[in-house]
């Protein structure tokens, strides 16, 4: 399977250049990959204060619709992060668009960055979709740094994370570290797109890549724009996973309880303490 990181800049509030820089890229190289996946909210930029509402895209307007028909004219499935426009709240979202179905699976950022806690809402639930024999599920920036988003996804049979990205100065080491764990954790493909340049007052890292279900770093791009075609070896999925499988082997959802009786008093506590840093539970 191969996918292209479109490692690109976005303009705040810019909507019809963010548009057209997603568009161009997908007809220069939508014939060539069966996904592209773009920077978190590429299309709308940034939700800052003041500007919120006035950047935020109905899910049933003519900006997605001229991307779903992109996406059936080149074959090309497409994953791209915008402000999204509830009824009464905005959220953080990323599309996973298919050549099929259009809008296939919606995804609302679940952990906000600290800046924008206060301008958006954040979601609730995770998914996945199968397309063409492989499992997609979604994830935005700072979801990454958690195991738990990644974690529920591959609860849900994930063969591909696709993350939008949108970090920036000085946290690019902090992204790939946590997108190699999260793809060994898991046993899946992770493939992230984050953005470059300049833009509401922040730098942005750029460094899209592609990590194998061992961690594995299969491409990392430098700062530079650019649009990075990677070829996901499907194979390395049973591979990784034909001798163990962390799924299967983990223990921590068996009911745990004291392998010995808790101290009842300060002497008791301090008795134990001696011969023992940390509770022990047995599983």
């Amino acid at each position: 399977m191969k996918i292209a990181l479109a490692q690109v800049p976005s303009v705040e509030g810019d909507i019809a250049r963010n548009l057209t820089t997603a568009l161009d890229a997908i007809t220069r190289h939508g014939d060539a990959v069966s996904l592209m996946i773009f920077p978190e909210t590429h299309l709308s930029g940034f939700a800052e204060i003041g500007h919120v509402a006035d950047r935020a895209l109905s899910l049933d307007g003519p900006e997605i619709e001229m991307l779903c028909d992109a996406s059936r004219h080149h074959d090309c499935a497409l994953a791209i992060g915008l402000l999204e426009k509830g009824e009464q709240e905005t959220y953080n979202t990323t599309l996973l668009i298919t050549p099929e179905s259009g809008v296939a699976l919606s995804y609302r950022k679940t952990h906000l960055w600290p800046d924008e806690r206060n301008l958006v809402v954040p979601g609730d639930r995770m998914g996945v979709i199968e397309w063409r024999g492989l499992t997609l599920g979604l994830m935005i920036c700072y979801d990454i740094e958690f195991p738990e988003t990644s974690r529920a996804l591959a609860q849900l049979g994930v063969d591909v994370i696709v993350v939008t990205n949108g970090n920036m100065d000085p946290y690019g080491p902090t992204h790939h570290r946590a997108a190699q764990a999260r793809a060994q954790d898991n046993q899946c493909f992770l493939a992230m797109s984050n953005r470059c340049g300049e833009g509401a007052g922040l730098t942005f890292a750029g460094e899209s890549g592609v990590f194998s279900p061992s961690g594995e770093t299969v491409f990392q791009a430098e700062r530079e724009e650019g649009i990075y075609l990677v070829t996901l070896d499907i194979a390395l999925l049973s591979r990784a996973r034909k001798d163990y499988d962390y799924l299967a082997d983990r223990r921590i959802a068996l009911a745990g309880e004291p392998s010995a009786p808790l101290p009842t008093s300060s002497q008791d506590a301090l008795s134990q303490a001696s011969t023992s840093n940390s509770t022990a539970w047995r599983f």
